[in-house]
């Protein structure tokens, strides 16, 4: 009985340990994505195609890593589920409580929490992104169909090619008509 208690305090440590591990390497990969994200917002604002590019390719990279950690979350997972004897799915930071080192497991709740922030934020700047994207892109349709007097730059919300016929504009435009 007392071997028994002794592998299952054994496989607790490793179990806490390696739950630590993951998060902590969730968290480095968290962090190089906000910076990503942060830093691509940033070269939106100033219209810096190239870096937009460059740092589209590197947030495709780090998805690619972050790939990786899921994989390596799911097994984890499967461990503690097998563990505690409920499904990977139901394993929960708080259910790992049961299994993990006592004096240990606060450190897992608080890396926890910090990664959930942080991916909120990620999730929240991505957003503000694409918006900042979607408004640079119209602004530039707009400019395109300004000065393309027979809409054929232009394109449909379907991607078709516009095929209307609309007055060539003249060199000059009234912008504004305003009477003080």
């Amino acid at each position: 009985m007392s071997a028994l208690l002794e592998q299952s305090d054994q496989s607790d440590m490793i179990l806490t340990s390696d739950v630590i591990a993951h998060l902590d390497a969730q968290l480095i990969a968290a962090r190089r994505l906000l910076q990503i994200v942060l830093e691509q917002g940033a070269a939106i604002r100033l219209r810096d195609v190239q870096n937009v590019v460059s740092l589209t390719g590197l947030l495709q990279v780090e998805l690619q890593r972050r790939a990786m950690i899921e994989r390596d979350r799911a097994r984890l997972l499967e461990r503690a589920g097998a563990r505690l004897g409920v499904a990977a799915t139901a394993v929960s930071i708080t259910l790992l409580d049961a299994v993990m080192d006592p004096l240990r497991a606060p450190d897992a709740h608080a890396r926890s929490a910090e990664l959930r922030g942080l991916l909120d934020e990620v999730q929240r700047e991505h957003h503000v992104n694409r918006a900042l994207m979607n408004q640079e892109l119209s602004f530039l349709d707009h400019l395109l169909r300004l000065t393309d007097g027979d809409r054929n730059l232009g394109y449909d919300a379907a991607g078709d090619h516009h095929r209307m016929a609309a007055p060539r504009l003249s060199g000059r435009h009234r912008m504004l008509d305003l009477e003080v």
